[in-house]
């Protein structure tokens, strides 16, 4: 006991001498005004003092009525400044002289209570300084302090209160405090991409700011008095990850980030991957925020590498949402290779469209021995909008007063209004009840937004403790209630499993109006995360296609990722071709199901204004169903193709190792031939039967798709298809599916054919397949390849470099003879005229 008695003495020591540290440090600032308003004396508070107000302070204050209030207990909180308030009945202002011209806090501080007839949880009213809204029908029912941060040009700061209608407005403290100019910097790149110039300029609301992995940081211990609460609130699976501490190690270098910048105690503690006993975690550390729509957001980034090692060997990957704000990120560059030096990243969103703002850290694709992402704080800063307002499009404070002039139009507004909320009312229960009925069969029916569920948020705007409900976005799928997918899947029954993939499990089901589906549970450390889950959604809700598989709903409830599609009875194109002892598939079939995921393709590059590429085309993702009818799946690697004027999308590498484009992994260059280079793959697979890794095999023959392409070029392609094909695929048809699947494999993006290409070349080998010889429609078999290798396809009895050609002939002709005089030509386009043959 004694001993745990001194280990934490020590600690506490060891806490205060940097907490000292950061205080020492300490900003002086030229223009620093404290103020506690109602107060009768000075109150200290974290080592500053707040002036009384009916004294020297009074001098700032400029209001035709108001009242000095103060509580009767000590309920309002912690803090000496809220036990005492003003109260304001009409316009009132404080004027602060400005001695130093540029970027000023404004602090307000609110704690309401109730005093004589004032319950100051019901006043109503605005604030406003040097033009800008700040507040607009503000109302305060627990503790909050607002932050502004203004840029002065003027030899004075003016901050007003206006009352509301009927009511009253109220301030337990303010702060005008000058801001050190390394604060703020003019540029930050901009979301989704390029540069933000002109932040000196912008009025600031400071939303969040957050220690991630650490307590709170207080006032007290910042050596500019700010407020950093914890993450853990805003933690969309807090699980996966584990929070880091190790102060000491935090070494802030000349020309780096300051102590005014973000404290020790932020730099020192983090938030990171909890990977540390699997190589091959590949899953994102997700913090979601609410925020208002139609406004910009100023979002800095708290660095600082206090787990590695040695330099070099972090690396990871930054989103805002949906979009990379940066790839392969190394803070050893950024912080002149020392290590455990602070590094910060400023990023401007575009206006909001949504209610929140998901942030995540992610590992690379760079060859780590353990992949991880780390994040040490976070400040999310909303900007004004274009009428100069943080709260909506007024860009002027409402009048305060009421003349008696408006009382019948205010009466008759109010009769209006309890009419419209007894409609409203009547509304709301018969949607209720409509709602329940629809659970009850197991099925939602209306749009709703995406919600994934964050926990309690802490935040420095008005709601230190609601529960936080992040809507992605709007009118994206259905959403299934969890115990429906439960009843669907008989609790997820592990007999119902169908396939695993690498989100996870996949079940059978069959929801309460007999739809049979198929039930995507995700893994909470599948290599597929929240990104991908969303992006799934988002990319479906959006497709109507016969070959692409169609969502049904999702499910986020219980923190659950569900997916919920229809159910493809013949399940994966991969497991017809090797390892599950299905039926073999014939070549005609082949050529159809890969005609069918073509036109998948085919749509999502050019069905849209702008290509969607699919970025994980496999043979795995190409779904039969009970008519062997392809559907192309699983979209939770898609992304948006480039705009009309760019080439390509610059994006972090990801896919299936043995279908990736080189051309895409090694520029990290994504393009619609990306997808044209893994579907190549594909058709190889399909000719030959054979995974398109294997590691049995001789090191020549391992890759399937280098492999063909060396026996296609030497003429010896036929060695390697499959089996079970032997005597049944037609010379001229193999030649053009051959061709077309090697020129899909082109080293370089530019040499691939479109999709639209690829379709009508697999199209005319099936015509080619079909088409009967003139003379010879009773027995054409002359014309199809030999039995090559009736008793095996394990590759194993080949040489490279030394496979005998064998020789085939069609009728007597050589078969290298590629004259088609026989073939009616007739034939072979009868069905390309059609519409639905392309």
């Amino acid at each position: 006991m004694a001993l745990r008695r001194g280990v934490g003495l020590s600690f506490f020591l060891v806490l205060s001498i940097l907490y000292l540290q950061d205080s020492y440090n300490g900003y002086s600032p030229p223009d620093n005004y404290l103020i506690d308003c109602g107060s009768s004396i000075d109150t200290t508070v974290g080592g500053r003092v707040f002036l009384a107000d009916n004294s020297a302070a009074s001098k700032f204050l400029s209001t035709p009525q108001d009242e000095l209030a103060s509580s009767p207990s000590n309920s309002t909180g912690d803090s000496s400044l809220y036990r005492t308030a003003r109260v304001f009945t009409g316009s009132t202002k404080y004027s602060f002289p400005i001695t130093q011209k540029g970027r000023h806090w404004i602090r307000l501080h609110f704690s309401p209570f109730s005093y004589n007839s004032y319950n100051m949880s019901t006043a109503n009213f605005a604030v406003s300084s040097q033009g800008f809204v700040l507040l607009n029908s503000f109302t305060a029912t627990a503790t909050v302090v607002k932050e502004f941060s203004l840029n002065i040009t003027s030899s004075s700061l003016v901050v007003e209160f206006k009352p509301l209608g009927n009511s009253f407005s109220f301030l337990n403290a303010i702060e005008v405090v000058s801001v050190p100019d390394e604060l703020i910097q003019d540029d930050a790149y901009a979301l989704p991409s390029g540069n933000f110039q002109g932040l000196l300029r912008e009025t600031l609301e400071t939303v969040y700011r957050v220690n991630m992995g650490g307590p709170t940081v207080s006032p007290e211990n910042d050596t500019l008095w700010r407020t950093w609460v914890p993450d853990v609130g805003f933690l969309v699976r807090e699980s996966l990850t584990k929070a880091v501490s190790n102060i000491r190690a935090v070494n802030y270098v000349t020309d780096g980030p300051s102590h005014n910048i973000a404290p020790s105690t932020v730099y020192g503690t983090l938030r990171e991957m909890d990977s540390a006993s699997d190589p091959n975690s590949n899953f994102n550390v997700t913090w979601q925020f609410n925020v208002d729509l139609g406004f910009r957001y100023l979002i800095r980034f708290h660095f600082c590498d206090i787990v590695s090692k040695s330099l070099n060997q972090l690396y990871f990957n930054v989103y805002v949402d949906s979009s990379t704000a940066v790839s392969n990120l190394d803070l050893s560059t950024k912080t002149f290779n020392v290590l455990a030096a602070p590094y910060y990243l400023d990023l401007v969103t575009g206006l909001t469209d949504k209610t929140s703002i998901r942030v995540s850290m992610g590992p690379t694709t760079e060859n780590v021995v353990y992949p991880n992402a780390i994040l040490n704080g976070l400040e999310i800063m909303k900007m004004n909008n274009s009428v100069g307002s943080f709260s909506g499009d007024s860009s002027a404070v409402p009048s305060g007063s009421t003349s008696k002039s408006s009382i019948g139009s205010i009466v008759g507004s109010s009769i209006g209004g309890i009419i419209a909320l007894v409609l409203i009312g009547v509304l709301f229960v018969c949607c209720q009840k409509r709602r329940r009925r629809l659970t009850r069969q197991g099925l939602s029916k209306s749009w709703i937004p995406i919600s994934i569920n964050g926990g309690t948020s802490l935040t420095l705007g008005s709601k230190y403790s609601s529960r936080t409900t992040a809507s992605v976005a709007s009118t994206l799928g259905y959403r299934i209630p969890f115990v429906a997918v439960q009843e669907a899947t008989n609790n997820f029954d592990e007999s119902w499993v169908i396939g695993i993939g690498g989100f996870g499990k996949v079940y059978r089901g069959e929801l309460a109006d007999g739809t049979k589906v198929a039930v995507k549970r995700g893994n909470p450390k599948s290599q597929q995360g929240l990104a991908e889950f969303q992006t799934e959604i988002e990319m479906l809700s959006q497709f109507r296609h016969r070959h692409l598989v169609s969502l049904i709903g999702y499910c986020d409830e219980r923190n659950e990722m569900i997916l919920v599609y229809e159910y493809m009875e013949k399940g994966t194109l991969k497991s017809h071709l090797y390892g599950s002892g299905l039926p073999n598939l014939s070549w005609k079939e082949r050529l159809e199901i890969c005609i069918g995921a073509a036109r998948g393709l085919h749509y999502l590059h050019t069905g849209y204004a702008k290509a969607v590429i699919h970025r994980d085309v496999k043979s795995a993702n190409i779904l039969l169903n009970e008519n062997l009818m392809a559907k192309v799946a699983d979209f939770g690697l898609s992304k948006a193709g480039p705009e009309l004027d760019q080439t390509h999308v610059s994006t972090a590498v990801k896919g299936s190792f043995g279908y990736l484009d080189p051309e895409y992994f090694r520029r990290q260059q994504l393009t619609e031939k990306s997808d044209v280079y893994s579907f190549g793959v594909v058709l190889f697979e399909v000719l030959c039967a054979r995974p398109v890794i294997d590691p049995t095999l001789p090191r020549e023959r391992v890759n399937l798709a280098e492999w063909a392409i060396k026996c296609q070029k030497n003429g010896q392609l036929e060695k390697i298809i499959d089996p079970t094909l032997a005597g049944k695929i037609r010379r001229d048809s193999l030649r053009k599916f051959s061709e077309t699947a090697e020129k899909c494999l082109a080293d370089y993006g530019v040499d691939r054919p479109p999709m639209g290409d690829v379709l009508w070349n697999l199209e005319y080998a099936l015509q080619l397949q079909e088409a009967v010889p003139q003379g010879d429609q009773e027995d054409n078999s002359g014309n199809m390849i030999g039995d090559l290798f009736p008793q095996s396809n394990n590759f194993s009895n080949m040489e490279a470099g030394n496979v005998s050609a064998v020789a085939l002939e069609v009728e007597g002709r050589p078969a290298d003879d590629g004259n088609m005089s026989d073939v009616s030509m007739n034939q072979v386009f009868s069905q390309l005229m059609k519409s639905e043959g392309r």
